[in-house]
């Protein structure tokens, strides 16, 4: 009984280093869950200021009573397309890793995922509609882009429509199949995405739902690096003609076409880089069957990325071409490069 009596109050003042690490366990992913949320909230504020920040200045161009040009319509749209991106994701996953709101119907799990698809499609769809267009402007006269110059205009709000509804109609696969995991008894089944949950099928379904979504992304990025490409040739051949029309060197930092130039690549850079891993994680998110909270995070911190920052981007890239077409306008050059 001597014995006995110490082992036992050993046992109950003190703990083995297994229990000590499992009650440490809740202390860890609660300071993990608040390091993801911090990130979500900094990814959503600098994308609501950024976007509303452009959308100020559209606003007070409209009110000042300047013209309005062809693409205004084209970067109103995007922005409208980043905020439901924003709010669908950002917002809503900052609230869920700070406590303050879960997913606990299937309306939750159904609207929040086809918000972020329909918005994320979008604005990957306008932003290379964007790009297209200022190829066309800026292009010369005797461009194989000039027979597209008069009727461009026309064709912006049938293909901004047409953006949208190819997007509802993709992205219609998540209210078709996700629910909540709390209406689903029997989870056997089915895929897990941490409070949502989807119909478990075989790989090849899995591969056609993937490549089906991941289809207009690959096209849109394809489209992007053309276009791009093809405004990078021109205002190269555009300051060659300006050094020839001015007799002068033009400092290859200083020059209107550079400073466009700089602009073009950083916003396709980010583009395409943002897009890219964005486009890889949703497809693996799709083939695995229970994903993990980690990839689930990278995939959503991944969408967040371009519509938090493109706005910044564009209005640098609006200003660089504005201030070609100026230079343009200002050295009277000649009509094949107005």
């Amino acid at each position: 009984m001597i014995r006995v009596a110490p082992s036992s109050c050993s046992r109950t003042g003190s703990s083995s280093p297994r229990d000590k690490y499992q009650s440490l366990r809740p202390d860890r992913m609660a300071t993990r869950d608040l390091a993801v949320g911090v990130i979500f909230l900094i990814q959503t504020v600098v994308g609501i200021l950024g976007n509303f920040s452009l959308l100020y200045h559209y606003f007070f161009l409209y009110f000042t009573g300047c013209r309005p040009r062809s693409t205004d319509l084209i970067v109103k749209n995007l922005i409208i397309a980043n905020i439901l991106v924003l709010f669908s994701t950002g917002i809503h996953n900052t609230m869920m890793y700070f406590g303050l709101y879960h997913i606990i119907s299937d309306f939750g799990c159904k609207i929040f995922p086809y918000a972020r698809g329909v918005g994320r499609g979008v604005s990957i769809g306008t932003t290379c509609l964007l790009s297209v267009f200022q190829a066309i402007t800026i292009s010369p006269r005797n461009s194989r882009w000039a027979v597209l110059k008069g009727k461009a205009a026309k064709c912006i709000i049938p293909s901004i429509v047409l953006c949208w509804v190819l997007q509802i109609l993709v992205n219609i696969i998540y209210p078709m199949f996700l629910t909540s995991s709390l209406s689903n008894k029997n989870i056997t089944n089915r895929k897990s995405f941490s409070y949502c949950s989807a119909e478990r099928h075989d790989k090849t379904r899995d591969s056609l739902y993937a490549a089906l979504l991941s289809f207009p992304d690959v096209l849109f990025l394809a489209f992007m690096l053309w276009t791009s490409g093809c405004m990078v040739f021109i205002l190269y051949r555009h300051k060659q003609r300006m050094q020839h029309i001015l007799r002068t060197n033009v400092s290859s930092t200083s020059s209107p076409e550079s400073r466009a130039t700089k602009t073009i690549l950083l916003l396709v850079s980010t583009f395409v880089c943002c897009n890219t891993l964005s486009t890889t994680f949703h497809i693996v998110l799709s083939l695995f069957d229970n994903p993990n909270k980690l990839l689930l995070n990278i995939t959503s911190g991944l969408t967040l990325c371009f519509p938090s920052i493109s706005p910044f981007l564009l209005m640098a890239r609006e200003q660089s071409i504005h201030g070609l077409l100026c230079q343009c306008k200002e050295h009277k050059v000649p009509p094949s490069y107005e």
